[in-house]
């Protein structure tokens, strides 16, 4: 078994396993970066699921511990309910809130001790994990919110334990416990936040079955292996309702095959034998007898896993400013904290619970658990749908800038078209279309030519019979004759008119003048020593292209086709499109310099290709698009790969980037407003007005802001691409 395919068998099996708790994230922080305060987000990617594909580490063995990978929502899960269980009784019997609160509880010989005894607990057990964390953390020169979270409730603990032992006062146990029982169950609402952004990576190593049945041949009896034992070259044989377990192409049977998990596309497609299939996807009512291409991590599903891991685990100009401002914010909190200190110990000096309550709460309040989510959760779920909708991100700041762009710039060929010659228009002289088309789709079925398979292709589309001739002949750069039903029948340029002197009706003669004039390429149907009718070909414009290409416009967006083909041919699909700027003849070499010019007058540019003869020009624009097609997804120069050639895609980026953007900038506003309001409330400049927030409320709040963040963040779910 080669590495590739061991890593993917793992991490397939990781998969399926994936609800046992990571042995790793037992009551590990994990926050080894800057926790909340300046981390990488994009831990909240959780484990490096590059390793699905086959790239990198297998499955879940070996997680990197930086920012929440270490996180189980199920650790948090079960601290908060244990942690529940501790806190009533040490509210139960705490005499500070009895005294609050007016009420009079149990009593009992030694009962005094008992939040203190269950207080000491909770700290150990609940607090741990934000111990850890605050270690990490200064291990790495770079404190933040666990940071924060740990010198609150130590301060409380400490002064808590002074307190039982003797010091005058009153105690913060039944504080210590409402904080840390609250800030564990922020941590579980957030880490289930963060593990649902993840969807997408997890749906799609489902989409691996764990076996496939190989064949010796076509005709033999099938073995059951696991998939991680096929060789390139193997046959298999995919049921109806199985899954392709690998890339390859179809040798036999005929299937319609739901790609959406990893185009995008809701629509079955129908495959057949000859045609490619990737792995994942499900076959209809057929059975198929596919010939393995790629295995492992060569296959698409592997590519398009990779990109939305690399995805996840990139940052955009708006996360970076939030990491710092999320990282400055630990320094405002222990600045406000120590004026706070000072400040109330010079106006109350004899009130030491006071003035450390103040502290606790201004330590709590500022703690940037919601700016530190605001950005990368936001990032995580655009990335999933993203992904769920065929857009495959490979660079954030490719998908943030998108929601900018001016001109979307299409390559014509295998963009807007299909890439392949097909019918444009038939003309026919005393007889009907179909009749043409039936005749010349029986003369250039034995052949091989580009041309003659378009035809035979356009007539299998109409239902047309495509009957069994004799006397096949090919004419050497002319055409190809043969005998229908008794008759020659001869199909062949214009030239193969002039040489047989053979004249032309009008109504063909004025179809074929007008498809000349569009760049099409003309072939005639002879029957006999007469013209039966014409046929047109050209590159096929994809049908969705229209839509696209009004899709755009009604963003307010200007479009324009590049192409090196003729000036006629790239009018004619302009003309088709509604699309008013051409850029035609144009080399590959300078397909970048046509994207520059556009830019040239500070308009943004989008450029749309496939990714072969296009890389310079995707690299030159502010946002490169590639087309994929389902297989090639790794394309070096594209900053969004659409996982379909549905060039439908191309608004679809642009509505993400633009709904992706306005749900960070509301979840900055509502985080760093929180904490401009907050944290004077928790420092106490309102005390006058009978507003004192106490360390556990401080909490609740905190907790708030992280969940309104996280929820806005869900809410992106609901746009419709």
């Amino acid at each position: 078994m080669d590495e590739n395919q061991e890593q993917l068998a793992a991490a397939h099996e990781a998969d399926h396993a994936h609800e046992h708790e990571h042995p790793h994230a037992q009551e590990h922080p994990g926050h080894g970066g800057v926790g909340h305060a300046g981390h990488d987000h994009s831990g909240h990617a959780g484990h490096d699921h590059s390793g699905h594909a086959g790239h990198g580490h297998p499955g879940h063995a070996g997680h990197d511990h930086s920012g929440h990978a270490g996180h189980d929502p199920a650790i948090f899960r079960r601290k908060f309910w244990l942690t529940l269980l501790f806190t009533i009784p040490t509210l139960v019997f705490s005499p500070g809130l009895q005294e609050i609160l007016g009420l009079g509880g149990p009593r009992f010989p030694g009962s005094q001790y008992i939040p203190a005894v269950f207080g000491v607990v909770i700290f150990f057990y609940g607090g741990l994990v934000f111990l850890r964390g605050a270690v990490d953390e200064l291990r790495a020169k770079q404190p933040g919110m666990m940071t924060l979270i740990s010198l609150a409730i130590v301060v409380a603990f400490g002064y808590s334990v002074a307190v039982t032992l003797g010091l005058p006062g009153m105690d913060f146990w039944w504080e210590l416990a409402t904080l840390i029982l609250i800030m564990l169950l922020g941590h579980w609402i957030e880490m289930s936040a963060v593990m649902g952004a993840q969807d997408a990576l997890g749906e799609l190593a489902k989409l691996l079955p764990d076996t496939a049945e190989r064949l010796a041949d076509v005709h033999a009896e099938p073995e059951s292996v696991p998939v991680a034992d096929l060789r390139v070259g193997d046959l298999v044989r995919v049921r109806p309702g199985s899954a392709v377990p690998a890339d390859g192409e179809i040798v036999d049977g005929r299937s319609d095959l739901d790609e959406s998990l990893l185009t995008g596309e809701s629509k079955p497609v129908t495959r057949a034998a000859g045609q490619q299939v990737v792995a994942g996807s499900i076959s209809g009512s057929g059975s198929l007898v596919v010939r393995v291409t790629k295995t492992g991590g060569d296959t698409a599903l592997a590519g398009i896993m990779k990109l939305v891991s690399d995805a996840q685990a990139s940052k955009s100009g708006t996360q970076i400013l939030a990491d710092r401002a999320a990282a400055w914010l630990f320094y405002v909190a222990l600045a406000v904290a120590t004026v706070t200190l000072i400040v109330w110990t010079l106006l109350r000096p004899g009130d030491p619970a006071f003035v450390l309550e103040r502290v606790v709460t201004v330590l709590i309040i500022a703690c940037p658990h919601a700016l530190g989510l605001a950005i990368p959760l936001v990032a995580q779920i655009s990335t999933a749908l993203g992904a769920r909708n065929g857009l495959l991100i490979r660079d954030r700041h490719a998908m943030e800038d998108a929601r900018r762009i001016d001109v979307v710039l299409f390559d014509k060929t295998g963009t807007l078209t299909e890439g392949r010659q097909g019918v444009a228009a038939i003309a026919a002289d005393n007889a009907d279309d179909d009749a043409v088309l039936a005749l010349a789709a029986a003369v250039e079925a034995p052949a091989e030519h580009p041309i003659g398979a378009a035809i035979v292709r356009e007539a299998r589309r109409r239902g047309l019979p495509v009957v069994p001739v004799t006397g096949f002949e090919a004419l050497g750069g002319r055409g190809a004759s043969a005998v229908v039903d008794g008759e020659t029948v001869v199909v062949g340029a214009p030239r193969l008119l002039t040489e047989r002197g053979v004249q032309v009706g009008p109504a063909v003669q004025l179809a074929a003048e007008r498809a000349a004039a569009e760049g099409q390429t003309v072939v005639y149907v002879l029957r006999g020593d007469r013209v039966a009718g014409m046929i047109a070909l050209a590159d096929v414009v994809r049908p969705e292209s229209r839509e696209a290409v009004r899709a755009l416009r009604d963003r307010g967006i200007r479009v324009a086709i590049l192409t090196g083909d003729s000036r006629a041919v790239a009018d004619a699909v302009a003309a088709e499109l509604g699309i008013d700027e051409v850029f035609a003849e144009v080399l590959p070499g300078d397909k970048s310099g046509t994207v520059a010019k556009l830019q040239s007058d500070g308009s943004r540019v989008a450029m749309v290709g496939d990714g072969v003869n296009d890389a310079p020009a995707l690299a030159q624009a502010d946002v490169g698009i590639a087309i994929g097609a389902g297989t090639d997804v790794a394309i070096e120069s594209a900053g969004v790969v659409l996982a379909s050639s549905d060039p439908r895609g191309v608004a679809k980026v642009i509505t993400l980037s633009r709904a992706t953007y306005r749900k960070m900038l509301q979840n900055l506003a509502w985080a760093t407003g929180y904490n401009v309001i907050a944290l004077p409330l928790a420092a106490g400049v309102a005390i006058g007005l009978g507003v004192v927030v106490s360390p556990a409320f401080g909490a609740v709040l905190m907790s708030l802001s992280t969940i309104v963040v996280a929820i806005n963040a869900q809410l992106l779910r609901r746009v419709r691409l």
